[in-house]
């Protein structure tokens, strides 16, 4: 996958658009993922060992109208 649009703060927790596969990434990288699971066709949610949610990921993001604003304009 290569990023398309992304956006990143200094704590590394980053938004990251990948234009050419339709996907939004949003990391919260403060721990190390344990587990993924599937929350419908289009969203997967990958926890750290003590349940926090460190990443999700949402397919056809687009399509479904769920980029945020400040990558919509970009995209």
């Amino acid at each position: 996958m290569s990023a398309g649009h992304a956006t990143q703060n200094q704590s590394g927790k980053s938004i990251v658009y990948y234009q050419q596969d339709n996907n939004l990434e949003i990391k919260l990288p403060d721990k190390a993922v344990v587990r993924e699971t599937s929350q419908g066709w289009n969203t997967i949610i990958s926890y750290a060992e003590d349940g926090t949610i460190m990443e999700i990921v949402l397919l056809e993001a687009k399509n479904e109208g769920l980029i945020p604003s400040q990558l919509r304009q970009a995209a």
